[in-house]
């Protein structure tokens, strides 16, 4: 048994729209090579299979109904998803991925981030672009387990298999910094360590979802105050609520400002962070993650990437 499904058609749709356009039955008619009678009898079938009237033929005019402006409304819709489908499926043939997904440690200037994706949308390729924000060993997680296909300010670790490449993003040096009313602003240096743990250290959570994660800059029994990203470390610290490293770049602006204070510690802290991506000859890179490699190659992205935008 046929159902209304069965009737709506591209070619059905297709003709509707023809009748839209035109005007009339017979310009319709003239326009898909018909004669008149065949095309009111087709238009006669569909609306037997929706049960409505589509066109009003009560003067020479097809005026459609309200029913009819509906359907030719969706009509339009769907033979252009149609045709965005048929697209997709022949840039994936030639190399596009269907859907690339970017992870983004806390530590990556997201404003630059998205310029970057804003010059890929510009290429008007049909990879539908995704980005999820991680944090420490969450972000190489979010690649090695298939949940990203690109990772930027990743912590890279040993045993990772062949298929995982990376290259080095940057060095990132921290400054340990508290606000200038803490309590650590005003103590002699270096801190030491018996020091530090006197006080409440701000701290970002790992993102990782299984296993015990990473915990870098902290000491055992001290207080910890754990936040979700770089951001929200930033603004913990600048209202006092703890101490902790922060990335040079972020923390300059307002040291200069006097919001925060830099202190020299026993235990300086400086890290490099990398990209990293999955390439093999099973699976390799499509055009989309090319793309994305080929802008890393370049020092000025990978150096932006790491320069955070400021706002004191």
């Amino acid at each position: 048994m046929q159902t209304p499904r069965d009737w709506l058609t591209p070619e059905a749709l297709t003709m509707l729209q023809t009748i839209g356009q035109k005007g009339s039955f017979a310009a319709a008619a003239r326009a898909l090579d018909l004669v008149p009678s065949a095309l009111t009898y087709r238009v006669r079938q569909l609306e037997d299979a929706l049960d409505v009237l589509l066109f009003d033929r009560s003067s020479r005019q097809a005026k459609p109904t309200a029913a009819g402006q509906e359907l030719l409304r969706e009509a339009a819709r769907l033979l252009s998803d149609m045709d965005a489908v048929a697209n997709r499926v022949r840039r994936v043939a030639t190399g596009w991925e269907a859907v690339l997904t970017v992870a983004v440690d806390s530590v990556v200037s997201r404003t630059v981030v998205m310029d970057l994706c804003a010059s890929f949308l510009a290429l008007g390729a049909t990879t539908r672009l995704k980005l999820r924000y991680e944090t420490l060993s969450g972000t190489l997680a979010a690649l090695t387990s298939g949940q990203a296909d690109l990772a930027l300010g990743a912590v890279m670790e040993h045993g990772l298999g062949s298929d995982i490449h990376h290259a080095v993003l940057g060095p990132i040096p921290f400054v340990y910094a508290v606000a200038s009313h803490h309590a650590l602003a005003q103590a002699p240096e270096p801190l030491t360590d018996e020091l530090l743990q006197q006080h409440r250290a701000v701290a970002v959570a790992d993102s990782v979802s299984r296993g015990t994660g990473l915990t870098i800059g902290l000491l055992g029994g001290q207080d910890v105050f754990t936040v979700p990203d770089m951001q929200s470390k930033l603004e913990a610290q600048l209202r006092g609520l703890g101490g902790g490293f922060l990335p040079e770049s972020l923390a300059r602006p307002y040291i200069e400002s006097g919001l925060l204070v830099a202190k020299t510690v026993q235990k300086p802290r400086i890290s490099t962070c990398h990209y990293a991506w999955r390439d093999s000859k099973q699976t390799p890179a499509g055009q989309a993650l090319r793309w994305w490699l080929s802008q890393l190659e370049r020092d000025s992205t990978r150096n932006a990437l790491l320069q955070p935008v400021h706002r004191v």
